[in-house]
């Protein structure tokens, strides 16, 4: 019997590396530590949780810790989207006035994502119950880079990272990428 064909887009993807650009969004860790471009270098548990599980997976790196502020978000997502395939911002996610990911990065996007958030909330609610409904976790397309936007949380990054991104990455890049 022959592989359903969204088996044979992940077959294809399989054992290809990534370059993945990790921007954590935070004005207090901000404030505490400045322009960070590792997430040890300013106790990013979160950061180091998307770092080491995408490493594992065989994909490359960069790191920026950035404030809560659309145009600092905005620049610095382009900035390293031009040297990666694709990005994940962690945090500024939520409900609150300073949550600004979302709004910045929205305007930005060719295409969106749907599923990806759709099913970060169901494995959210899974764990957190309905306070999984607070987030407004995204993913969509910059030309041809794949953007993913999780709340900030150790335990979204590792959810969101080790059980959507990573198992869907290569596919999601290739049907990006494909004329």
């Amino acid at each position: 019997m022959e592989k359903p064909s969204h088996e044979k887009h992940k077959d294809k993807a399989k054992g290809l590396s990534y370059k993945c650009a990790v921007i954590t969004v935070s004005s207090s860790r901000y404030a505490k530590y400045g322009d960070s471009a590792s997430p040890a270098d300013c106790e990013d548990e979160s950061g180091s949780i998307i770092v080491g599980l995408l490493a594992k997976a065989g994909h490359r790196t960069s790191y920026r810790l950035l404030p809560d502020d659309r145009l600092h978000i905005e620049r610095c997502l382009m900035d390293m989207l031009s040297d990666a395939d694709a990005a994940i911002v962690c945090g500024g996610t939520g409900l609150t006035a300073s949550d600004v990911t979302i709004e910045a990065v929205t305007p930005m996007l060719q295409k969106t994502i749907p599923g990806f958030g759709e099913l970060f909330r169901i494995k959210s609610y899974e764990e957190v119950g309905t306070a999984s409904m607070l987030t407004r976790a995204m993913a969509g397309v910059i030309e041809d880079r794949a953007v993913f936007c999780i709340p900030g949380s150790p335990n979204a990054a590792r959810v969101a990272v080790s059980e959507l991104i990573v198992p869907e990455l290569g596919h999601v890049i290739s049907h990006i990428r494909r004329n």
